[in-house]
C-alpha cells in the first residue's frame, strides 16, 4: 500500500510529533516517520488512527493509481497569492463509502441550479452530529425532506426549509439521515 500520509501532514503544517501526540492513543514521533516511510507496514487500524489525527478522511491518506493530484500552483492568504515554498500537491475528494449526492436542479436557499450536494449517510445513533447542519431525510411513498435540522427530540427531527418563509416539519423515526458534507459547484 503506497500512502501519501508525509504529504497532507506537510500540507497542514504539522511535525511528526505534531501527529503522534494528536493520536488515541499518542504514540511516538518515531512510530509516524516509520508508518510514513514504509519501514513499518500500516495496517488499516493505524491509517484510521493517523487519519483521525490529521484530521481527513483514510482514503486521503491511500495513493492509488487512478487517484489523480493536482499540482498546488498557489497558496492564498490574507496578503494575495504566494508560491509555496515546495512543491504541494492537492487530492480531489473521493466520495466514502455509503455517500449520497443531491442535484440541484433549480436555485433554493443557499443552494444554485447546478450545485452538486455531496451527503454522509447516517444512523440514527449519529444523528446528534448533524445538528444545525442540512440533511436529506428519507420519508414514506419514495419521497424525500430536505433542511436544516434545528432539532432532535428523542425519535423526532426538527427540519427548517432551506428558504425563508417556510414552515418547520417534523420527521418522526427517520430510519437514516445524508448530512450534506460537501458542496460541488460550477463557476
Amino acid at each position: 500500500m503506497i500512502t501519501c500520509i508525509r504529504e497532507v501532514r506537510n500540507a497542514k503544517g504539522l511535525t511528526l510529533l505534531d501527529v503522534a501526540q494528536r493520536c488515541d492513543p499518542p504514540t511516538t514521533a518515531q512510530t509516524i516517520g516509520r508508518l510514513e516511510t514504509g519501514t513499518r507496514t500500516v495496517s488499516v487500524a493505524w491509517l484510521n488512527r493517523i487519519a483521525r489525527a490529521l484530521g481527513v478522511d483514510a482514503a486521503d491518506l491511500v495513493r492509488t493509481p487512478d487517484k489523480a493530484e493536482l499540482p498546488v500552483a498557489a497558496l492564498l492568504t490574507g496578503d494575495g497569492a504566494h508560491v509555496p515554498h515546495k512543491p504541494l500537491t492537492a487530492t480531489p475528494p473521493l466520495p466514502g463509502e455509503g455517500a449520497l449526492a443531491i442535484l440541484v436542479e433549480q436555485s433554493l436557499g443557499d443552494y444554485r441550479a447546478g450545485d452538486v450536494i455531496w451527503c454522509e449517510r447516517l444512523s440514527p445513533d449519529r444523528f446528534v452530529g448533524a445538528l444545525n447542519r442540512d440533511i436529506l431525510v428519507p420519508r414514506p411513498g419514495g419521497r424525500f425532506a430536505f433542511g436544516r435540522m434545528i432539532g432532535l427530540e428523542a425519535d423526532r427531527l426538527l427540519l427548517l426549509p432551506p428558504a425563508s418563509g417556510g414552515r418547520q416539519t417534523v420527521i418522526v423515526d427517520s430510519p437514516w439521515i445524508g448530512v450534506v458534507r460537501r458542496l460541488v459547484r460550477e463557476l
